[in-house]
C-alpha cells in the first residue's frame, strides 16, 4: 500500500511542516486567492515557494488550489497567478471550474487535478476531463465504492483517480452549498461558500421559534446537548484503504486544512503508518480517538444507508495537544516546547511522533517557563499558551515531536 500517494493539509507554512515531517507524500494548499478556505491562514508567494522547495528536497509534491466557482472578473488575475505558481514550480493545480481549467491549459504546462468540487461521479464524466487534460480527478464523495472502481477501470492509465479518505464532510453536494450566502450573521457581507468564504452554518445549533413569538426560542432537543440537524459525521476509511488500493486508487486525501498542527501531524502519521504496514485498520481507528472528531463514518463510500452520517454529532477527543517540542540548544538536556494546551507537574504526557518516541510515555517532573529576562523560573503547571517551557524527559524529545494528555 505505500505505492500510493498520500495527501495532506496545510493551512500554513508550519501546518506544511508537519504534514511532510509526519509522512505526507504531498501536501495541498491554497494561496491568498482563488481557494475555497479564504480563511485559512494560506501562503503568500514567499512562502508558497519556500514551500515548494522544502518539499522538493525530500522528493514530495505539492499541489495548489485553483477551484473557486470564478466570476468574469476573476479570470485576468487567475492568468497572472496560474503563471507565477508555474514559475515556483508547484506540481499541480487542483480546478473545478472549466474556463479555470482551459485558462491553466493555454498560459501553462502546469498538471491539472480536477477539484471533488466538479462533483465527478461517474465514468463518462471523467474521461471528458481526460479529454481536456486532467491528469488527476478527485472523485465527488458521493461515489460508492463500486462506481470508484469502474470509473478508475475505464480511465485506466490515462489518469489518476483521488479520492477523499478522513475528514469534515459537507452536506450540501460535494461542497456546492448556498446555506452560508444566506445565513452569514446579520450586518457582515454574505459569505459565499464556492468562493471559500463559508461560515459554515450547518455546524450551528438550530431552535425553532414562532413568528408571533419573536425572541422566543423553543428548543429542538436530538440529545442533551441540543440539536445540531446539519452536522454530518466525520469520513474515516482507514479499515478500508486496502479495498481501495486494489480498486486502483492512486492517492488517498486527507481534509483539513483549516485544522491544527497537532490535527495535521497525528492524521496523517495514522495514515502513513496504515500505508507502510506499521500499524493495522482497527489500531489506526483507535489512534484516530486521540484527535478532534466528530463520530466516524465510511459516508457513502462503503455507507449502507446514505443517509446515516447525517445524525446529531459533535466534535469529540480522548486526547488533548499540549505542546510541540523546539529544537534543542547546544548543552540542553532538557527539551523545550511551546505551549498549546495546559499540563501539571506529575501529570502523564504521551508522544506523537513520526519515529521511535511515537506513543512513548513520561511523567513530568520538572518544569520551568522562561522569564521576561531570558531567564527560567520553576512552576508546578504549564498554563500560559504559546509560552516556551522547559521539561525533564527520560529519553530524548525531538524537533516537531507533539506531546499530549489523555482527557
Amino acid at each position: 500500500m505505500n505505492k500510493v500517494e498520500l495527501l495532506s493539509p496545510a493551512g500554513d507554512l508550519d501546518k506544511f511542516i508537519v504534514a511532510l515531517n509526519y509522512g505526507a507524500d504531498a501536501v495541498y494548499l491554497g494561496g491568498k486567492q482563488f481557494g475555497l478556505r479564504a480563511n485559512s491562514g494560506n501562503f503568500d508567494e514567499k512562502n508558497m515557494q519556500k514551500a515548494v522547495e522544502l518539499a522538493h528536497e525530500k522528493g514530495k509534491k505539492v499541489y495548489v488550489t485553483v477551484n473557486i466557482f470564478a466570476r468574469n472578473a476573476d479570470f485576468e488575475e487567475i492568468k497572472k497567478y496560474v503563471i507565477s505558481l508555474e514559475k515556483i514550480k508547484v506540481d499541480a493545480v487542483i480546478v473545478s471550474d472549466l474556463g479555470v481549467l482551459n485558462l491553466v491549459k493555454e498560459n501553462t504546462k502546469l498538471p491539472i487535478h480536477i477539484s471533488t468540487q466538479a462533483n465527478v461521479l461517474n465514468k463518462y464524466t471523467a474521461m471528458e476531463y481526460v479529454k481536456l487534460g486532467a491528469s488527476r480527478i478527485i472523485l465527488a464523495r458521493e461515489c460508492g465504492f463500486e462506481e470508484i472502481k469502474d470509473i478508475v477501470k475505464y480511465v485506466g492509465n490515462k489518469c489518476e483517480i483521488e479520492v477523499f479518505v478522513h475528514g469534515a464532510m459537507c452536506v450540501s453536494y460535494s461542497g456546492r452549498c448556498l446555506l452560508s450566502n444566506y445565513l452569514t450573521p446579520a450586518g457582515e457581507k454574505p459569505r459565499e461558500s464556492n468562493r471559500g468564504e463559508c461560515c459554515q452554518p450547518c455546524r450551528w445549533k438550530y431552535a425553532l421559534m414562532e413568528e408571533k413569538r419573536e425572541g422566543q426560542y423553543f428548543e429542538i432537543e436530538q440529545d442533551g446537548r441540543g440539536s445540531y440537524i446539519l452536522n454530518s459525521k466525520d469520513l474515516c476509511l482507514v479499515e478500508h484503504l486496502d479495498e481501495l488500493v486494489k480498486a486502483g486508487v492512486k492517492c488517498f486525501k486527507i481534509e483539513g486544512r483549516m485544522k491544527s498542527e497537532y490535527y495535521v501531524g497525528a492524521v496523517t502519521n495514522v495514515y502513513r503508518r496504515v500505508l507502510d504496514g506499521k500499524m493495522t485498520g482497527k489500531q489506526g481507528l483507535e489512534e484516530l480517538q486521540k484527535t478532534a472528531h466528530r463520530e466516524f463514518t465510511t459516508g457513502f463510500v462503503f455507507g449502507e444507508n446514505r443517509r446515516e452520517f447525517y445524525k446529531q454529532t459533535n466534535p469529540v477527543s480522548n486526547s488533548e495537544f499540549v505542546g510541540i517540542v523546539q529544537p534543542r540548544r547546544n548543552g540542553d538536556v532538557t527539551a523545550h516546547i511551546v505551549l498549546k494546551g495546559s499540563f501539571n507537574v506529575g501529570d502523564e504526557l504521551e508522544v506523537l511522533s513520526p519515529s521511535e518516541n511515537f506513543n512513548q510515555k513520561f511523567t513530568i517532573r520538572g518544569l520551568t517557563v522562561g522569564g521576561a529576562d531570558g531567564g527560567e523560573r520553576p512552576v508546578k503547571k504549564a498554563n500560559q499558551p504559546m509560552s516556551l517551557y522547559a521539561i525533564e524527559c527520560p529519553f530524548e524529545l525531538k524537533p516537531l515531536e507533539m506531546l499530549r494528555k489523555k482527557v
